[in-house]
């Protein structure tokens, strides 16, 4: 009866490994943070806000996620691993989600981002909250387009304005009488 139980753990533990190896390595983004004190009615309010971006939150034994994060190559992120952890995982808008995770740490004691790894880089806890400073990518987006227009708008403007001159030019030439 004991050995059953030990296959279910050990099935357990290489199911939770698969899904940290795979979070980290298909999602865009991946940030470990640590949760000690953080009550699971609080921690239910940071699913609803991260479900909200469109980000998910996998809880996992630390040492199952250590070992999953140096098979997948992260060794650094692993190291960051420690105590109540938790992996926020996400392909959606990293400022987004980060801001997510920034106020609540400053929201809530025992609450920290320690670490993450956005397009295969990995980040630390300080990129991070830069990335949380960021304006949204739709944002940074459109800052973008329209830098990308407006020398054109203003080419636009001269070469319309010469025409533009010259007939008033001829008018004023007309109207002299001349």
């Amino acid at each position: 009866m004991s050995s059953s139980l030990l296959k279910v753990g050990t099935l357990y533990r290489q199911k939770m490994a698969g899904s940290v190896k795979d979070g980290v390595s298909q999602k865009s983004s991946a940030y470990v943070v640590s949760y000690r004190g953080i009550s699971s009615a609080k921690m239910n309010i940071l699913r609803k806000d991260l479900k909200r971006k469109k980000a998910e939150v996998l809880v996992s034994k630390s040492s199952v996620a250590r070992k999953a994060l140096q098979e997948a190559n992260y060794e650094a992120l692993a190291s960051q691993i420690e105590g109540q952890m938790a992996l926020i995982l996400s392909d959606t808008d990293a400022s987004e989600v980060t801001k997510v995770l920034v106020k609540f740490a400053k929201d809530y004691e025992g609450f920290t981002v320690r670490g993450g790894v956005l397009d295969g880089n990995l980040l630390s806890a300080d990129q991070i909250k830069a990335i949380s400073e960021l304006p949204p990518r739709e944002v940074l987006l459109a800052k973008l387009l329209g830098t990308l227009t407006a020398p054109m708008s203003q080419l636009v403007g001269v070469l319309s304005a010469t025409p533009r001159n010259l007939l008033s030019v001829l008018k004023q030439k007309s109207e002299k009488g001349g």
